[in-house]
């Protein structure tokens, strides 16, 4: 039983709170936990995730440390303040590989120098429905051969840094219109088409040499039609693993999303995955105690005892999971994160400000015919920032916006931040009071899936056909506003570069 119990802790990679590990983390490590994932809750600086990871590392000097550092919307090392690079969406957008591996290396030399040797990136899903509520801005656009192509890129970057890549949502999370946290996506393509588009940037990335691979809590029909992806052995082992070929980690996404642990619990959802195939579950984004790791740990030694899973295979996912680690201790540009500090957005390698070039890069600027020519802003103008619900993989307090980086160019400049509920009886006369006599500049993020948002920038433009229209998410309508400015991403660095562009600094 002593055994079972080793190999258990070996395949659970979990969450845990604050800032400084946790003495129940620390009793674990020493006896054998293998791995911990950190959220945005977990970092306040650089220096100060070094010192957490050493920390850790004390304990288990073979310890994996996963991260969810996709840059742009989701970025946990600059949740505080935003991220200094654009997210995948905006890299698609300017379609230069070397550029994409520049920023994933620069990523990978901040996380090497905190410590962190696993991180959940990139994302390798295709956009194929501009509705899908959780993928967005994540996916490097919607054509299979440019995703497949930027997920290479990315993925060279990030392990030529000497951390692990991990390519996501497997097998691809971008034709769906349900966000897996509260519900069960449905894939319902063929065998063929499933081949041809969500498979392709996961065949690549496996040719590429990634580390890791994250399932998706999808129902594929063309695959099995019960059970999720996560937990089917069709897909993990038949597909990924005898059809695709790849031998590396196969890790969960967050065991504790409704599409999995709903019908199964965290136990058995987390027995049923390792029983699948996945070597690794991924929990702690919401139950990050040690109830929790010991209510999954006990879940799996006793599907062992049950004969629902077998020994070998529980055996099996724990060798994947040190082998991993071995990786990285023998990686040539791994660093082991004591004492280390980051880069700030700078990684050895990567020209100064590499996210800022990007950023730069991915935005598009559309003036409609005989509009008022109102750029460069030359006077302080009013800021309108629509807001809108943003999925559980995006840290909800995280800066966005062009109001702060406006204001430091322009001072005066003031701003209005209204969400759904704020124009539920109309656009606030304030909204337009405070832009009189000044320019106005309306931003949205991804009007097109918020009729909201389309309504209150339909009615702010009729009163202000001068305005400016900054899209900070996927855009859809173009012909919007005197000028519409699409900059592909929602990160600090995209405030900043359309910043410069509306005062004609670009």
């Amino acid at each position: 039983m002593r055994d079972l119990l080793r190999l258990a802790d070996t395949v659970i990679l979990p969450g845990f709170p604050g800032t400084a590990p946790p003495d129940w983390l620390r009793r674990r490590l020493a006896d054998g936990l293998a791995g911990v994932v950190l959220f945005s809750r977990n970092v306040e600086s650089p220096d100060q995730l070094a010192d957490l990871t050493a920390a850790l590392r004390a304990e288990n000097p073979r310890l994996l440390v996963g991260i969810d550092e996709e840059a742009g919307e989701v970025t946990r090392l600059e949740a505080r303040t935003g991220s200094s690079r654009p997210g995948n969406y905006a890299l698609g957008v300017v379609d230069d590989e070397e550029l994409t591996e520049q920023v994933a290396r620069d990523v990978g030399h901040d996380l090497a120098a905190a410590g962190v040797n696993l991180d959940f990136a990139p994302a390798a899903d295709v956009n194929s429905n501009p509705d899908n509520p959780v993928i967005g801005l994540r996916a490097f656009g919607a054509d299979p051969e440019l995703v497949a192509r930027h997920t290479a890129a990315w993925i060279r970057g990030l392990q030529s840094a000497g951390v692990a890549a991990c390519a996501k949502h497997f097998p691809g999370h971008g034709d769906t219109a349900v966000d897996s946290h509260h519900g069960v996506p449905r894939v319902a393509v063929s065998p063929e088409e499933l081949a041809e588009v969500e498979l392709w940037p996961f065949r690549v990335a496996i040719e590429q040499g990634v580390r890791s691979i994250m399932t998706g809590h999808l129902l594929v029909a063309a695959y099995d039609d019960e059970l999720p992806a996560t937990l089917s052995p069709r897909i993990l082992t038949g597909l990924l693993r005898d059809e695709l070929g790849f031998d590396g980690l196969i890790v969960t996404d967050g065991i504790e999303m409704a599409a999995v642990s709903g019908a199964y619990g965290l136990g058995g959802a987390s027995a049923m995955a390792v029983a699948a195939g996945a070597d690794a579950v991924c929990v702690g984004g919401e139950n990050s105690d040690e109830e929790t790791l010991e209510h999954i740990r006990r879940a799996i030694v006793t599907a062992v005892v049950e004969g629902r899973l077998p020994e070998e295979r529980l055996a099996d996912a724990a060798r994947r999971v040190r082998q991993l680690a071995d990786w990285h201790a023998s990686a040539p540009a791994a660093g082991n994160g004591a004492g280390g500090h980051s880069s700030g957005g700078n990684g050895a390698g990567a020209p100064a400000e590499i996210g800022l070039v990007a950023a730069r890069r991915a935005i598009r600027i559309t003036r409609r015919a005989g509009a008022p020519d109102v750029l460069p802003l030359t006077e302080a103008p009013h800021v309108v920032e629509l807001a809108p619900e943003t999925n559980l993989a995006i840290d909800r307090n995280m800066p966005w916006g062009t109001a702060e980086p406006l204001g430091r160019i322009l001072p005066g400049t003031t701003a209005t931040r209204l969400r759904e509920e704020d124009v539920a009886d109309g656009v606030p006369p304030e909204a337009l009071g405070k832009a009189a006599g000044r320019p106005l500049v309306v931003v949205v993020r991804d009007a097109h899936r918020h009729p909201w948002q389309m309504d209150t920038l339909t009615h702010l433009l009729a009163a202000r056909p001068d305005g400016v229209v900054v899209e900070m998410g996927l855009p859809g309508r173009t012909d919007l506003g005197a000028v519409h400015i699409a900059t592909h991403g929602a990160a600090r660095v995209c405030g900043q570069a359309v910043a410069e562009v509306l005062t004609g600094r670009a």
